[in-house]
């Protein structure tokens, strides 16, 4: 990606800027290495990297179309048709990637791309904001770009800057100079960079509502099936063998018994298909039954066949006897059970997203796992149940029972999650000062407190942090370990520390700070520095800090 940005050299190697001529006169010629500040008028410009690349890729996809529509035409073969619905995309990717563009100025952000252009004024565009997808996810990379919001509500994803690492040089400096020229030219409504991720309260929720959806539509599909399977497994557990007077038209409904030779096996793996072979291909040239049954049959066994409806039931030699499995309508039952119990998962990030709808986009909401409990238990009840009622049909007294005990155990763990889930607000923030300073509560011995600072410091080198200690006659200290003992210990100067808020996590803090945790931000003798921790532990450190 080719920025052009303010707060870079001027014929450096990643920028490329130049002043906005005022309107009547000739625009100046910029001069290398100087440097643009924020009073003048000034020009971003993004470029996607690998542009060449991009190119290339679309002009292949456009051969691969051309070649795949004339080779259909001659041919009518539809592998050919295939290929080209397969290049066309690749081919408009490429090249909507190659030509895109974006530019900024004083006027706002103007967009072109392959199919549209389009142009924001400054007036209109609310907040730039960072969106990530992807992340926590070790094999796939963590995919950023930036999203306009509009003063109405709406967003507009910027095609450029994007970046797939987390530490890119070229994205963060045209981020930097977009919202530079924002401030400069417009209003933001954040004094901060929003970032939005899968954990915020900004992030999508169509994805767990279209999973929700399609859980419970499989969960309804296999209930339907339920009494149509209870009733072909009592047919088969009650069919009789066929008689000579038996009706042709009922001779599916009974037992059918044909004789047959093996000729080979075929034992395969266990999840794929093992086959019996048989002489003569009579009554039929194969049968795919289990590994086991593939195993233990031989050659040259002979074997009775058991037919009904159409199909091979039972398969009895003289020492093993394979029977066909079929659904009974209890398993059934268990499927669309789990199926549902599934979608309470989805339905649980739509319950937490919907009660976190208030807050701002980019304040990280309370994690979903607590409700993870309450489906489980109720798994561990509920599933037995299911499969209970439908194949071995239980008294009244039992079923009514065993659902009454679930039940009260499912509500009160539910009420437990939603408890834990409840949005914490912090407490307003003491009023501006020195942290430092005695503490009216002196601790008596070393408490570890899992807590960190996310900036590095001279007291948290590298970030290597984990736990503040407090109390056993020293200053608290920044440690990596959770205890006991003070090695690698490193003193935080709380005279130098100055509280000035403290807020809930948010999407820019990043993924190591835990859903549930508060964020205090202090000023380290003019350097800003935030401190990580759960609510009352923080509340601990803060007050031992003052």
């Amino acid at each position: 990606m080719r920025t052009v940005s303010p707060d870079c050299p001027v014929g450096s190697r990643q920028c490329d800027g130049r002043k906005t001529a005022a309107p009547g006169t000739s625009p100046r010629p910029p001069a290398v290495g100087r440097m643009l500040h924020m009073n003048s008028a000034r020009e971003v410009i993004c470029h996607p990297q690998e542009k060449g690349l991009w190119w290339i890729l679309g002009g292949l996809g456009a051969a691969a179309t051309v070649v795949a529509v004339g080779l259909w035409a001659a041919s009518g073969m539809v592998a050919w048709l295939v290929v080209c619905l397969l290049s066309v995309p690749t081919c408009l990717t490429s090249l909507n990637r190659a030509t895109a563009r974006v530019r900024a100025d004083a006027r706002g952000l103007h967009v072109r791309t392959l199919l549209r252009r389009w142009s924001l004024p400054w007036s209109d565009v609310a907040d730039l904001r960072v969106r990530l997808k992807y992340e926590n996810t070790p094999r796939a990379p963590e995919g950023r770009w930036v999203v306009a919001v509009l003063r109405d509500g709406r967003r507009r994803r910027l095609p450029l800057p994007v970046s797939w690492t987390p530490h890119d040089p070229d994205f963060h400096t045209a981020l930097d100079a977009l919202r530079a020229l924002h401030r400069h030219h417009g209003t933001p409504e954040s004094d901060h960079l929003p970032v939005i991720s899968s954990r915020t309260a900004g992030r999508g929720w169509a994805g767990a509502l279209a999973l929700c959806v399609l859980l419970l539509a499989g969960a309804g599909l296999a209930g339907w099936f339920v009494p149509g399977t209870g009733a072909t497994e009592r047919a088969w557990k009650s069919a009789v063998p066929c008689t000579a007077g038996t009706p042709a038209e009922d001779r599916s409904e009974c037992l059918t018994t044909l004789a047959a030779v093996i000729e080979r096996t075929e034992p395969r793996r266990p999840r794929e298909e093992s086959r019996l072979y048989f002489t003569g291909a009579r009554p039929m040239r194969r049968l795919a039954v289990s590994r086991e049954a593939a195993q233990e049959f031989r050659p040259g066994d002979r074997v009775r066949l058991t037919l009904w409806r159409g199909e091979v039931r039972t398969v009895t030699g003289e020492r093993y006897v394979w029977q066909d499995h079929m659904a009974g309508a209890g398993e059934v039952a268990v499927v669309a059970t789990g199926l549902a119990l599934g979608a309470g998962y989805p339905a649980a990030r739509l319950l937490i997203r919907l009660r976190g709808r208030r807050r701002p986009d980019d304040e990280v909401l309370p994690s979903a796992l607590p409700f993870a409990v309450p489906l489980v238990v109720t798994g561990l009840w509920l599933l037995p149940l299911s499969h209970a009622y439908f194949a071995r049909p239980l008294g009244p007294t039992a079923a009514l029972t065993w659902a009454a005990a679930g039940t009260l155990v499912s509500l009160a763990l539910l009420c437990w999650a939603w408890r834990a889930t409840r949005v914490r607000v912090p407490e307003a923030a003491p009023a501006s000062g020195a942290a430092g300073g005695p503490s009216a509560d002196a601790l008596d011995g070393e408490v570890f407190v899992r807590a960190r600072f996310l900036e590095p410091t001279d007291y948290n080198p590298h970030s290597f942090g984990t736990h503040i200690v407090l109390g056993g006659g020293a200053p608290p200290a920044v440690i990596p370990h959770p205890g006991p003992g003070r090695y690698a210990a490193r003193p935080i100067p709380v005279d130098r520390l100055t509280l000035r808020d403290v807020r809930r996590a948010r999407g820019s803090d990043g993924d190591t700070v835990p859903t549930g945790w508060h964020v205090a931000e202090l000023d380290d003798g003019g350097t800003p520095v935030r401190l990580a921790a759960a609510p009352a532990d923080l509340a601990r450190i803060l007050d031992r800090l003052r």
